[in-house]
């Protein structure tokens, strides 16, 4: 195929996929040697950038995804009745700071740093994949370790973990959160009104 039309096949392969795909399964779908994909994929996304598309194309570490731009989100949620996006509760970002920093790790350890019960939260990241299991510690009990999820990078606007800022020294474990916007803030530590269960934790919120 000509590179014209192996950019359309791309395009289409990406459209026809609704979630992101992995670009050695594009190359072997398009016999089409990594370089020469990755090239096209940077070109389109450069496209739909520069000319203000409607629709962006997202890398998520070595995977690609078309999106909606997010300057049209107000539209896109009029014309399908979309309610805005739930938002993280205090408990839910902390768990979820921990585990994004200190993966794989277990619940256990998240417990020891927030210093409560993190099962309730633990359970509704799982549920929103945010996070997933990734095996067992090979220790008495064998708990499960948890890491995040492309769901938790493409939620961050994050390529890779690697595009996380760095941890600042807060002056102990326990002592950071996530704020709504990715950053790492400081907070003054948990309380017994931030601990973790159905009644008292909310984990989503609407705005």
């Amino acid at each position: 195929m000509e590179m014209k039309e192996i950019e359309s096949a791309i395009e289409a392969i990406l459209f026809a996929s609704g979630e992101p795909i992995h670009v050695d399964r594009i190359c072997l779908a398009l016999d089409t040697d990594r370089g020469t994909v990755e090239k096209l994929l940077q070109k389109l996304m450069d496209f739909y950038a520069y000319e203000r598309r409607g629709i962006r194309l997202l890398r998520i570490e070595d995977s690609y995804q078309l999106c909606s731009s997010p300057d049209y989100a107000d539209a896109v949620r009029k014309a399908f009745e979309i309610r805005k996006s739930a938002k993280l509760s205090q408990p839910a970002l902390e768990v979820l700071t921990i585990i994004a920093y200190y993966q794989p790790t277990t619940r256990a350890y998240v417990d020891q740093i927030r210093g409560v019960d993190s099962a309730y939260t633990v359970g509704l990241l799982l549920d929103r994949k945010l996070i997933e299991e990734c095996g067992r510690l090979q220790v008495p009990g064998r708990p499960h370790l948890y890491r995040t999820t492309k769901n938790f990078l493409r939620a961050f606007h994050l390529t890779s973990l690697n595009d996380l800022p760095e941890m600042p020294d807060l002056g102990g474990e326990g002592q950071m959160r996530l704020n709504e916007e990715g950053e790492i803030v400081e907070y003054p530590g948990v309380t017994p009104e931030t601990a973790d269960t159905p009644e008292s934790a909310q984990d989503i919120r609407e705005e």
